[in-house]
């Protein structure tokens, strides 16, 4: 596992870059193609063949457990109810999905979208062990697991957890299969029909968020899958239900620094079009250089992560010390440990993980501008 992590974490760098200059010209072809341009079929199968390379790395990542996460207290049961619709339509109208939450959660502590992955990998996994008409549960509870208990189970430790558990009635697994079902590439699928990434990502997932996961299944009796994840002494926030509003660049200034040219040039087009003056830099040392010859004007430093000179963050507190009110948005194709501690991300960072979409983009700077200034160094 940990040289698969290695591996995920080299790899990743290099083909975010590449897909972030894939998707992003693609982006722009598309805003200038005639809405019945013929190419424009070509053009989408392009994007989706990216956006398919972008989730095979970030499961890889998942599984290594070195993706770049921004946990938030939060009720399982809202967040798997605001998926249900979603999951509906994964399933398929043939299989009865059925929601059982348990009353008085407790709250727990992880990233909302690795929620996301976890109810969607699972719920795949269920329909094709379905293969037809059947039934799919959903249900949550709250769960104490004593010392004893964890004694028979080595990697579980006693204290109170939610429960997230998953079941189907389909075809279910022999004790050959559960044995390698958490291993990467592994499946029972035909070759190109499932990357064997599924269930390796939902036990990333789980084991960087400190949880536990136990799979029940025989032949012919249908699976069983249970994800304990820590109870968190919070309360659930309440998400906030205004939309971000649409940015606009006018008369903000924004420093621009990334080493990996075509990227820059690409990034550079992405905010000049959103209306943003951009002061565009391919090393830190130009960067400070540009900085200073701006007599503090500079609204938003966007950076690359890792690298020459200095990083990301050693940057933004070198700039901060003379501009600061400068807001910052972080961008990286690695897993982002620079500006993170063990993937997590602290309250008031802000990060885009490449590849990313010109609204992604816009959507991070328009946060990160709404927000107090932070300080870098913290």
């Amino acid at each position: 596992m940990e040289s698969v992590g290695r591996l995920a974490g080299g790899v990743a760098h290099d083909f975010n870059n590449m897909l972030s200059v894939i998707l992003g010209l693609a982006d722009f072809i598309e805003e200038q193609l005639e809405p019945n341009s013929p190419m424009r079929g070509d053009l989408q199968e392009i994007k989706k063949a990216g956006q398919r390379s972008v989730e095979l790395t970030r499961q890889l990542l998942a599984f290594a457990r070195k993706q770049t996460v921004s946990p938030k207290v939060l009720n399982i049961n809202a967040t798997v109810e605001g998926l249900l619709k979603m999951l509906r339509r994964l399933i398929g109208e043939d299989i009865a999905l059925v929601w059982a939450p348990a009353a008085a959660l407790w709250s727990v502590r992880i990233d909302p979208t690795q929620v996301d992955q976890i109810l969607a990998n699972l719920c795949v996994n269920a329909r094709d062990a379905i293969g037809g008409t059947g039934k799919l549960t959903i249900e949550t509870g709250n769960v104490t697991l004593d010392a004893e208990y964890c004694a028979e189970h080595l990697e579980y430790v006693p204290g109170e957890y939610v429960l997230l558990a998953v079941s189907d009635d389909g075809c279910g697994m022999d004790e050959d299969i559960l044995a390698k079902i958490f291993e990467p590439f592994f499946t029972t699928k035909g070759m190109g029909e499932s990357t064997g990434l599924g269930l390796s990502t939902v036990y990333g997932i789980v084991r960087q968020n400190n949880g536990f996961i136990n799979v029940y299944s025989e032949p012919g009796q249908g699976t069983t899958l249970k994800i304990y994840l820590p109870r968190h002494g919070g309360q659930a926030l309440e998400e906030l239900s205004e939309s971000v509003p649409a940015a606009d660049g006018a008369g903000r200034i924004i420093l621009l620094v990334e080493d990996e040219t075509a990227l820059l040039q690409l990034n550079q087009r992405m905010l000049t079009s959103l209306g943003y003056t951009v002061l565009a830099a391919s090393t830190p040392g130009e960067a400070i250089r540009l900085a200073r010859e701006s007599q503090g004007r500079i609204d938003l430093l966007l950076t690359d992560v890792v690298m020459p000179e200095m990083n990301g963050r050693e940057l933004a507190a070198k700039l901060h010390s003379f501009l600061p009110t400068m807001k910052q948005v972080f961008m990286s194709g690695y897993t982002a440990n620079v500006i993170a501690h063990h993937g997590v991300l602290d309250e008031g960072v802000y990060f885009l993980q490449k590849p990313f979409l010109k609204k992604d983009l816009a959507a991070k700077i328009n946060a990160a501008l709404a927000q107090p200034p932070q300080d870098p160094a913290a």
